[in-house]
């Protein structure tokens, strides 16, 4: 244990949620011990469900369901062999039951869950189907589980969605000890800094599509995860900083040695976690008040991405916690930004991992008072546990003290001498609502933007102004409407970033407001993102009109307009619409119906953490 005073605003931000969430953390940990049983779960299924349970077993696997004795393990994976970061997966479920038997247990693969990636959705119709895969993850995940054979659980999952839906899912059966298994990075491919230019210029005109496919290809090159920090790479820095991955685990390579005794690792960690392995470590206990604080820290002491200011307050109360945007920024202002990692630099998860990786963050930011210690993990109580690292050792696993100073000061620095005083991340508010900012990646000078606002229902609208000239020579700030989750999902609208950066690099004041999203990926440009309320439930970006004076100030967190909104109807595209039939978006309609403000973290569960609240969504009367 690390006995070092936790940080004030540390302190009080936890305790505050601890207050908030009082009722609903006490209901939801009182659900998940009544849960818990001291047998094998499958011990009170009646001879026929069992039969059904361990019907397509092997015969040493039916004669030890039979029993009444060893645990079992259920693995949920998100494994095709189309998405880089999830094709290693095609290899896991034999490893792991090997591993398992090894150990003393089980393992049946539970079921699987769908896995999509915005970066081959970017831009199309199938972004809108994006944000809510990560609802419909969490409910397959619960339907793999539903079937009381389980002691425990293997998660196989990486990419944006997948890793909160999975964990979302694992929190309703918040009984059993889960861990979550990588994958890794693929290796270093072109540099991000590289295929930025190359997107730009192509933005400009300036080269082709064959010479940007070349670009895109030379990045994006092998299996694994893609190497720049966004979603998916910050999905795997918090689950390890939760206590859900084995320490070290997160950023080896697929196909290595070490990321395959890490797999096995796995299996028998979760083993040994479950009650008949001895350590009994229940996920939704895991999942408490002050790990949710120290993800919220990692975040923004690494520069993560936007999408997780959504994804932990849903995950929070999947397990009875209530946490808010304003928790989050006064952590930010708090949490100094430790990491350059691409788009807040130009190195990627690699450098990072090479530069001392998840165990030196940890360890600079436990010396600092900024995460606390005192936490449950699979591997045992304290956080400290994870300022360890994996080494080979012949074909012996072990953990051995982490680095101690980072490798790389460009990359990744101590708490004492950090590249910026506060975590990058400000909430802004106004009369056009509530909205956050990834301000890490944007230079001070381009931090405050005062300028006539040109609007656009639709990201294309703005795209197809671009390649008109009708952006040149103009300061404005770009509000793109209707993208918002009641909208059409809330697609990610990275298409933009290369052209605004465009109008950044020649001079003009830009800015982007947006109920839309970003992500991990938001880059040099202001970007208002997540404006809540939303344009489709009557929020004030409905009102708003070309020539609007707006102000964007990521200093003072104020996201002003110079209009008087109330006395204006709403104008533009309605919230429904023969546009979202086709590719799949009718089936969806229940989603837009249903789903929650992004604040409330855009889910179609219920936006109270209280197990019996009823579902609520926000509107604004027009």
């Amino acid at each position: 244990m690390i006995d070092v005073r936790i940080h004030p605003v540390v302190a009080e931000v936890t305790a505050r949620i601890v207050e908030r969430s009082s009722a609903t953390r006490s209901a939801y940990v009182a659900r998940v011990r009544a849960a818990a049983q001291t047998g094998p779960a499958r011990g009170d299924l009646g001879c026929a469900n069992l039969a059904h349970g361990f019907a397509a077993a092997e015969p040493d696997e039916k004669r030890a369901l039979r029993g009444r004795v060893k645990p079992n393990l259920a693995i949920v994976t998100s494994y095709n062999d189309m998405l880089s970061a999830h094709q290693p997966y095609a290899a896991y479920p034999p490893v792991l039951k090997a591993a398992a038997a090894r150990a003393g247990g089980l393992a049946q693969v539970a079921g699987g869950v769908p896995a999509m990636c915005d970066g081959i959705t970017q831009g199309r119709d199938g972004m809108q189907l994006s944000l809510y895969s990560r609802d419909v993850i969490a409910m397959s995940t619960a339907i793999a589980l539903s079937h009381d054979m389980f002691d425990g659980a293997l998660m196989l999952g990486v990419c944006d969605k997948i890793v909160p839906g999975l964990l979302i899912g694992a929190l309703s059966f918040g009984h059993l000890p889960t861990v979550f298994v990588p994958a890794g990075p693929m290796a270093s491919g072109l540099p991000n800094a590289e295929k930025a230019k190359v997107r730009q210029l192509h933005a400009e005109g300036k080269v082709g599509r064959a010479e940007l496919l070349e670009a895109e290809a030379a990045s994006y090159h092998s299996r694994g995860t893609c190497t720049f920090y966004g979603t998916a790479n910050s999905n795997q820095l918090l689950m390890e900083v939760l206590g859900l991955h084995l320490p070290g685990s997160s950023f080896v390579n697929p196909g290595t040695p070490l990321r395959d005794s890490l797999t096995r690792a796995a299996a028998a960690r979760a083993v040994a976690i479950t009650r008949q392995g001895g350590e009994p470590t229940p996920v939704g206990e895991v999942v408490d008040e002050k790990a949710v604080v120290n993800a919220c820290v990692a975040l923004l002491a690494s520069g993560g991405s936007t999408n997780h200011t959504m994804h932990l307050v849903a995950i929070a109360r999947a397990a009875g916690i209530h946490l808010t945007w304003d928790d989050l920024s006064d952590l930010s202002a708090v949490v100094p930004s430790l990491c350059r990692i691409y788009p807040n630099g130009t190195a990627d998860v690699n450098h990072f991992h090479a530069a001392g990786g998840i165990a030196f963050l940890v360890h600079t930011l436990l010396r600092a008072g900024l995460l606390h210690d005192d936490v449950l993990t699979i591997m045992g109580r304290g956080l400290h546990r994870y300022v360890s690292e994996p080494v080979l050792r012949g074909d012996d696993l072990t953990w051995e003290e982490g680095p101690r100073r980072s490798l790389d000061h460009d990359v990744l620095r101590p708490a004492g001498t950090p590249f910026a005083p506060d975590g990058g991340l400000k909430v802004l508010r106004g009369p056009l609502g509530t909205a956050v900012m990834k301000t890490s990646a944007v230079r001070p000078e381009h931090r405050v933007v005062t300028a006539p606002a040109l609007v656009f229902d639709d990201q294309g609208d703005f795209l197809t102004a671009f390649a008109e000239g009708r952006l040149d020579g103009r300061d404005l700030v770009a509000v793109i409407r209707y993208q918002g989750p009641a909208a059409n999902g809330m697609p990610e609208l990275h298409k933009l970033t290369p052209a605004l950066g465009v109008l950044q690099d020649r001079g003009q004041h830009v800015a982007l407001v947006t109920d839309g999203r970003m992500s991990g990926a938001s880059g040099k440009v202001p970007a208002a993102i997540h404006v809540t309320p939303e344009a489709a439930v009557g929020g004030p970006l409905s009102r708003v009109r070309d020539g609007d004076v707006i102000t964007v100030d990521a200093e003072t967190g104020v996201l002003g307009i110079d209009a008087a909104l109330q006395e204006r109807p709403p104008t533009g595209r309605p919230p429904e619409g023969p546009e979202w039939a086709g590719t799949g978006r009718e089936l969806f309609a229940a989603f837009r119906a249903t789903v929650g403000p992004a604040d409330a973290g855009a889910s179609v569960f219920p936006t109270h953490p209280s197990p019996a609240a009823p579902l609520e969504v926000s509107r604004v009367d027009a």
